[in-house]
């Protein structure tokens, strides 16, 4: 896969093996490894003022998304994420 950008839609399949197509919402990198925010393009296209979920993904070596497999990598990502969109509120 190239490189995961945000705005990019791609797939990928849950625990049901069920395929979800996503958006990259934020990407950052952390230690010389990129992770991103995604949604549910489906949550992202309905006009309704509920939150989305996001989820966080690492990107892999390959360039492919990947789960985060640790409670300390998901909190670290999570707390950089949380300050970007902290930043972006600010503007």
């Amino acid at each position: 896969m190239d490189k995961i950008e945000v705005g990019e839609v791609f797939t990928i399949s849950d625990e049901t093996v069920e395929d979800q197509e996503v958006e990259v919402l934020a990407k950052v990198t952390l230690e010389g490894t990129d992770y991103v925010a995604v949604c549910f393009v489906e949550d992202v296209q309905e006009d309704s003022e509920d939150d989305i979920d996001l989820y966080f993904l690492k990107i892999d070596e390959d360039g492919e998304p990947d789960a985060i497999e640790t409670d300390e990598e998901f909190d670290k990502v999570s707390e950089a994420f949380d300050a970007i969109l902290e930043l972006e509120m600010e503007e």
